[in-house]
């Protein structure tokens, strides 16, 4: 009977393009190789950088798939050839990398855990701003809305986290001397990025999470427990905003260590007299907090306020995550809005009204 073979994977986390995660990644790729372990480049992106393509020599290269869709000819990393091959240990860079049309997945993370889930360990690369519950802080931070992201959990499932660090201005410098792009223009989707206090404000929050990690990770191998048990709650509704509260919820509930979950309201009959954009945005969000792997439910009542509440109560939750309402009217008696009755209703727990700020301006 064959031993089953644990895939670890092990994330190289940075704040911005150019602090050498790629370089790092490879560096521990060959020092793995020379320990006679079977290892594999996945998927490599050196942006023309000799250093890089020079740390990639002598480590077998899995060739790319090539995609033909609407006329384009699209290169993406061969997931169903790496599992054929099946090496020891795959590198493969840029995790937050979002397939081209007609791929198996949508996403490269998806590819990764499919090779997790084959036995086939992972090293990858990682900018903070990629990370999910972070995309409205960074929104805040660089002005820009980060399209592509991966969910938290992800963190969570690697065995290693490894911050790669450079300070801002040596970061400017490498980018002044065209280390980091060639050409005399930064990318247009990265020039909001490339300024000093961006630069400092990402870095720090790349720390605090690499600290977080670390913290958790100890804390895993004992046994202590919090004095109080803490629950969140989310209350998913059809507002825009309800996406930001439920990262927000998803963030505080990872740093407690606590349950967390989403919960939306119909009313009795699957319609609810709600409109069919209504419903769709609501199961939007109820699919999105599933994919940041919050426990979800769909609960049934004619009083939204009151369902909710009763929920929390039987779970024990002790803060309730909720978007600001959109009427203008806060006294509870002039407006309609579940959320100012569950304020009045939940005296027993904490209700935390998440507000969307306006992002930065340069």
């Amino acid at each position: 009977m064959t031993e089953e073979r644990k895939a670890s994977l092990k994330i190289f986390l940075g704040y911005a393009a150019g602090v050498g995660k790629t370089y790092k990644m490879l560096e521990e790729a060959q020092a793995l190789k020379a320990q006679g372990q079977d290892v594999v480049i996945g998927y490599l992106e050196t942006h023309d950088r000799p250093d890089t393509a020079a740390k990639a020599e002598r480590l077998e290269v899995v060739p790319r798939k090539q995609i033909h869709e609407c006329g384009q000819t699209y290169e993406e990393m061969d997931a169903d050839r790496i599992l054929e091959r099946h090496p020891k240990m795959a590198v493969v860079d840029e995790l937050r990398h979002t397939n081209a049309p007609g791929s198996k997945r949508k996403k490269r993370w998806e590819d990764v855990m499919a090779l997790l889930d084959a036995g086939v360990g992972v090293m990858t690369t990682l900018d903070i701003q990629h990370l999910e519950s972070l995309n409205d802080e960074i929104q805040n931070i660089t002005g820009m809305t980060v399209e592509e992201t991966v969910p938290d959990w992800l963190i969570q499932r690697a065995d290693e986290v490894v911050m790669v660090d450079l300070t801002p201005r040596a970061l400017l410098n490498r980018l002044q001397r065209g280390v980091i792009y060639k050409g005399p223009e930064l990318p247009e989707e990265l020039q909001n990025l490339f300024h000093e206090p961006t630069l400092v404000a990402l870095r720090e929050l790349a720390l605090r999470e690499a600290a977080h990690e670390v913290e958790q990770r100890l804390e895993s191998e004992g046994e202590a427990t919090s004095p109080q048990e803490q629950r969140i709650l989310v209350y998913l509704t059809e507002d825009p905003k309800t996406a930001m509260v439920t990262r927000r919820a998803r963030r505080v509930s990872d740093f407690l260590g606590v349950q967390c979950y989403a919960v939306a309201v119909q009313g009795p009959g699957s319609a609810n007299g709600s409109a069919p954009g209504d419903r769709e945005a609501i199961e939007r969000h109820v699919n999105f907090a599933r994919n940041l792997h919050i426990e979800t439910r769909v609960l049934e009542g004619k009083d939204p306020a009151s369902a909710v509440i009763d929920f929390a109560r039987k779970n024990q939750v002790t803060q309730i995550f909720v978007a600001r309402p959109r009427s203008g009217v806060w006294p509870a008696l002039l407006s309609r809005d579940p959320v100012h009755k569950m304020i009045d209703l939940a005296k027993d727990m904490q209700v935390v009204i998440v507000s969307d700020r306006d992002p930065v301006k340069k």
